[in-house]
């Protein structure tokens, strides 16, 4: 806030100056009481300048004794999931009440390292949506995979001290903290020396790991599973995210946990959100709802979604109605079940019943278009020689991204080669790398996605996002890597030998300047063909199962453009069992 701001906001509430807007007769929601009171409150300036008084206004609106809720903050975001640009995501996320975002961009920069922070800073700058910024920790994710990126401690030392950096972005790597790495204590270092969050990532660690993980002050966590892990973290000074996500959906297991004393320490998040789970259900919105439906309530829900996210993070600006924060709120007839009916960002409305009232500003993306480096790809590479017919399995585990591992006895031809076997529903996996041309190309074998014939492919495969195919035919795999390519990123499915359908994402192979509604559309034909055609297993989701079988910090079986990888022995394991 300048000298002139505060000025003007005490003219306004000492009624020396008119207001801008006068949101009359308004519930407003007291995150600081956790309770609501009735009352006028008048905006200058985009900013809260007061409750009462003898204030005229250039606009009045009565909300007729309707809720006004603080916006929305997403404490910890992949814009990327949603498939969306920046843009395209505010106006997704905007008519749902959520105002600002803490996004990781942890996807693109795997991809593009600091030109793709570069460019999601720039296609963040004109938007209603407030986007601030956690620099990716594991760019690579492991040492074990190729990524299209490096992030070094000089590297994030270059952007860190950006107003919209907020932070170090989730330590995945925590056997790094608990061996000793130097490395990553030199991250550590960069956001100790300029007091900055670092963001945790611990799925299940527990006791002496998790006091060694937390003792480097590692602010957050948006891992946990259960009540008991929510409240070991939090006795360990952690704030807690509330995860409702598209595979990932943790909000009815840790609300238990949820208790009036360890309220403030609780945050809502959607980590990873698929278009048209936002479509369908809302944003940060449907997590809150959720928590209430199990009988959180609906003030302590708000407070968590809204001011705890700002203290956490060190907005202090925004989180509350009061005066001299900005004005970022929505009306809703209900706090029992929250639906955003007029969305006001800076003392604008800028959505109403659910819809954008103007187009974001878009943005070029320079230097993050058609990243495809793919090197000697051809039939060749997806054949998968076994010395025996055992071998191991990646089990799909449906409801998440955990896989289970299992041994089976498959089909050999007489040079040793895997075959196909419907009645086994066991299919080949390859992952094939598209950053720098190594002609890596990982094979390994998966169980439960349930396709019968074909292939399906996608250059989203957390977290190096590399292409990643199944299928049961090489000809079919062939057919799909080559379309992504060609697309210069996407999904594809193939059939025949024929592409069925694509999805063209050419920002990063991760995200599309098209609307969500053009994205949902796409999307829904995909699914529809995907259980039509391919007979996908109905239990779980097509492209996003897929896209996270190449994620090597999650147990326990994943594939790599290296090879085969057991998560829980941190290692590369051989096919055969």
């Amino acid at each position: 806030m300048t000298d002139k701001l505060a000025k003007k906001i005490v003219d306004v509430s000492m009624g020396r100056s008119q207001a801008d807007l006068c949101l009359k007769n308004a519930n407003v929601v007291d995150v600081y009481n956790k309770t609501t009171f009735l009352s006028d409150v008048y905006v200058v300036d985009g900013y809260f300048a007061a409750f009462n008084g003898e204030i005229k206004a250039k606009e009045t609106i009565d909300l007729n004794g309707k809720f006004l809720v603080p916006g929305f903050i997403d404490a910890h975001c992949h814009i990327e999931s949603s498939h969306l640009s920046p843009s395209a995501f505010s106006d997704a996320v905007v008519p749902c009440g959520t105002t600002s975002v803490i996004a990781d961009p942890h996807e693109i920069c795997n991809v593009a390292g600091l030109d793709a922070l570069a460019y999601m800073l720039k296609a963040s700058e004109r938007i209603p949506l407030s986007v601030f910024y956690m620099i990716p920790s594991c760019v690579p994710a492991t040492p074990f995979e190729n990524a299209g990126a490096n992030l070094k401690a000089e590297d994030i030392e270059k952007v860190i001290d950006n107003p919209r950096i907020l932070g170090l972005g989730e330590m995945m790597n925590y056997p790094g903290i608990v061996y000793g790495d130097d490395e990553v204590f030199k991250k550590l270092e960069v956001a100790y020396s300029r007091g900055k969050n670092i963001d945790g990532h611990s799925p299940a660690i527990k006791d002496n790991i998790l006091d060694a993980y937390t003792s480097c002050r590692i602010t957050t966590d948006h891992e946990c599973d259960t009540a008991e892990e929510l409240v070991q973290r939090v006795r360990r000074g952690m704030y807690v995210m509330l995860r409702q996500g598209t595979a990932c959906k943790n909000v009815k297991n840790l609300v238990k946990g949820v208790t009036e004393q360890n309220s403030s320490r609780i945050l809502f998040c959607t980590d990873d959100r698929q278009p048209q789970t936002i479509k369908e259900d809302g944003h940060i919105n449907h997590g809150v709802n959720i928590a209430i439906e199990e009988g959180l309530a609906p003030l302590t829900a708000i407070s968590m979604a809204t001011l705890n996210a700002s203290v956490c993070y060190g907005l202090k600006d925004r989180g509350a109605i009061a005066p001299g924060l900005r004005a970022d709120c929505f009306i809703t007839s209900s706090i029992d079940h929250i639906k955003a009916e007029d969305v006001f960002i800076l003392g604008q409305k800028v959505a109403s019943n659910g819809v954008i009232k103007e187009k974001a500003f878009h943005t070029i993306p320079e230097k993050v278009s058609g990243m495809m480096n793919v090197k000697d790809f051809s039939k060749d590479k997806l054949r998968l020689k076994l010395e025996k017919d055992e071998v191991n399995i990646i089990d799909i585990i449906p409801g998440g991204v955990v896989t289970g591992r299992s041994v089976e006895k498959v089909n050999r031809d007489s040079d040793g080669c895997f075959i196909h076997d419907n009645s086994k529903d066991i299919l080949k996996l390859a992952v094939v790398e598209r950053h720098h041309g190594t002609g890596n190309v990982g094979l390994a074998l998966i169980r439960g996605y349930g396709m019968k014939d074909g292939a399906v492919a996608t250059s989203i495969a957390h977290d190096s996002h590399n292409i990643i195919v199944i299928g049961s035919n090489d000809e079919d795999m062939v057919v799909a890597v080559n379309e992504l390519i060609r697309l210069g990123g996407g999904i594809t499915m193939v059939k025949d030998k024929k592409v069925l359908m694509s999805h063209r994402l050419e920002i990063a192979g991760l995200m599309t300047d098209d609307s969500q509604d053009e994205v949902c559309k796409t999307l829904d034909e995909m699914h529809a063909i995907c259980d039509r055609e391919l007979h996908v297993n109905k239990d779980i989701d097509p492209f996003m199962t897929l896209c996270f079988m190449a994620l090597p910090v999650i147990p326990e079986l994943k594939l790599t453009d290296t090879g085969l990888f057991d998560v829980t022995a941190f290692k590369h394991i051989p096919l055969e069992a």
